[in-house]
């Protein structure tokens, strides 16, 4: 058995702890914060539907806004983008207490500053998470994304108790005034953080293109793909419970704003429980079985949650629902950040977090309409039913085992001297590329260049064919094309470690005396006399 990690090892790096800790405070805050939405809606309304908008609030923006955050992680100043993200959400929280106060809130107003703060998450979670693997080294990974988890989840297990009080004492604008504060730990953490500075001598990628890379490469991940879909089914179900506690607490238990703060509680302790055994659990149980078994046990909860009038009795079950929650959006992350290179992490958490937290938004919204038209009980028994449909979706959609791959950029690829003026956008591009391959080795050629192609459509190539010469039988010519000679180079660059293993092979089974012949050629119907890259003579190098 492999020597076990203690799941506190990313606290031995001083600025993943800083933020960490830094991370409690403002967490703290927002749970607080989450509580007295909830609560004042309640005052506001007695609609349903519009309370359980307040948490769709939240996630919508991360639906609609993280493919660009992800894209501008990978593109920009993560450590800038962060302190932006964290301005605007304190912003937010200002004008959401002033407002409070002053007795101006009305149900969309509160919406409407809900929904900026969730724009701020949005801007933010993204950078976090992609940071993360630049604070510890990739071997603390998973218990760093574990330990976010862990961190939420101490402040859930007592901030929306302690939120319930305050909002029970002091009103719900004296909540969204302890977040405003809350704000300055975490800022003040990222103002003293100094990330790494990573040289490269490509220009910036557009945004457009950026986010098509993104997804692109998410597309052609099969793992990913798989986190993806399993992630959508399980916000969609699993937002029933969060989006109707305070119903479930105000007319299921007959509770009030104290009532709630507890049940979220329980909810934060269990999540605690699920962080600290997660570890454990990898190590004796297959990732899918993880998943199925968080899957089951919020199924469960979401059951006796719909019969009980028992506020002992569901805060126990809610807690069980904490656990399950932790284990499957932690196994989520931590197979999406292994199974990317850090050119693309940010998009590709951003993807992640748009289908789940898009699941999140229209869950909160379904169950919403289903219990203001057929009750709460009904809309949770549902919500039930989908989560067992989600462990059947894994027959077919399995999560991959925990993969060690190395990520890291393979730095093999040297740009070639040319002998005509190639300007970094000029374009297209068209690569032929030459093997010389035995019939007897037929059978291994091909499912390699099968990945071969996986591999150049992921990175950014497009068009990708492979020939068989009809005159020569031997030769086969695979051939693909990018844009512009820029965004060939970076195609290049983007080649990992992993990938080594494959063209290495391809190496061996060429028969040719010299590696296999690369033709880079640049595409042109016609031949304008005033284009002079092909009038101009060229340098003999010989």
């Amino acid at each position: 058995m492999p020597d076990r990690k203690s799941p506190l090892a990313p606290l031995r790096h001083l600025t993943y702890r800083r933020i960490w800790i830094a991370s409690l405070a403002s967490n703290f805050g927002g749970l607080i914060q989450a509580v007295g939405a909830a609560w004042m809606m309640t005052s506001l309304s007695s609609s349903e539907n519009m309370i359980a908008l307040v948490q769709a609030s939240t996630s919508l923006p991360i639906m609609m806004f993280s493919l660009i955050s992800g894209a501008l992680a990978d593109s920009f100043d993560r450590r800038r983008i962060m302190i932006s993200a964290q301005l605007l959400m304190l912003t937010a929280s200002v004008l959401l207490t002033v407002f409070a106060w002053s007795g101006w809130l009305t149900p969309w107003l509160l919406l409407f500053f809900t929904f900026m703060i969730g724009c701020g998450t949005a801007l933010n979670n993204p950078s976090w998470q992609a940071s993360v693997g630049e604070m510890v080294p990739r071997e603390d990974l998973p218990a760093a994304v574990t330990l976010n988890s862990v961190g939420f989840n101490i402040t859930r297990s007592v901030g929306p108790a302690i939120g319930g009080i305050i909002v029970a004492a002091a009103g719900a604008a004296a909540a969204f005034f302890v977040n405003a504060l809350s704000y300055f730990t975490l800022i003040y953490a990222l103002f003293r953080w100094q990330p790494p500075k990573y040289a490269s001598t490509l220009p910036r990628e557009q945004l457009l293109a950026a986010i098509s890379a993104g997804m692109r490469y998410v597309a052609m991940s099969p793992n990913i793909g798989k986190v993806l879909v399993r992630g959508f089914l399980f916000g969609l179900s699993a937002s029933a419970i969060l989006a109707l506690m305070p119903i479930v607490a105000r007319d299921l238990v007959e509770g009030g704003p104290l009532t709630y703060g507890v049940m979220l509680g329980a909810f934060g302790v269990g999540a605690i429980g699920g962080a600290l055994v997660s570890a454990r659990l990898r190590e004796v149980m297959s990732s899918e079985w993880i998943v199925r078994v968080a899957f089951l046990g919020f199924a469960f909860s979401s059951g006796v949650t719909a019969v009980s009038t028992s506020s002992i009795i569901t805060s126990l079950v809610l807690a069980i629902a904490g656990a399950c929650w932790v284990l499957a959006l932690s196994l989520f992350n931590t197979i999406v950040q292994l199974s990317t290179p850090r050119w693309v992490v940010g998009r590709a958490l951003s993807l992640y977090q748009t289908l789940t937290f898009g699941g999140i938004a229209v869950g909160s919204w379904l169950w919403g309409e289903l219990a203001e038209d057929y009750g709460i009980s009904y809309s949770l028994l549902c919500s039930c039913v989908l989560m067992l449909l989600g462990v059947v979706v894994g027959l077919k959609l399995a999560m991959p085992a925990f993969a060690s791959l190395n990520l890291d950029p393979l730095n093999r690829f040297v740009e070639p001297p040319l002998r005509l003026d190639v300007k970094p956008r000029s374009g297209p591009i068209a690569i032929l590329i030459d093997y010389e391959i035995h019939d007897e080795d037929l059978g291994e050629f091909l499912p390699l260049m099968a990945e071969r192609r996986r591999i150049r459509l992921r990175d950014g190539a497009r068009n990708w064919n492979l020939m068989r010469d009809l005159e020569n039988p031997d030769i086969w010519t695979e051939s693909y094309h990018v844009p512009t000679w820029v965004e060939y180079v970076r195609h290049n660059h983007r080649r990992t470690q992993a990938d080594a293993e494959a063209w290495d092979r391809l190496l061996e089974l060429h028969r040719g005396k010299t590696r296999p012949r690369v033709h880079r050629m640049i595409e042109r119907q016609t031949i304008p006399p005033t284009d002079d890259i092909f009038h101009k003579p060229h340098t003999d190098q010989h």
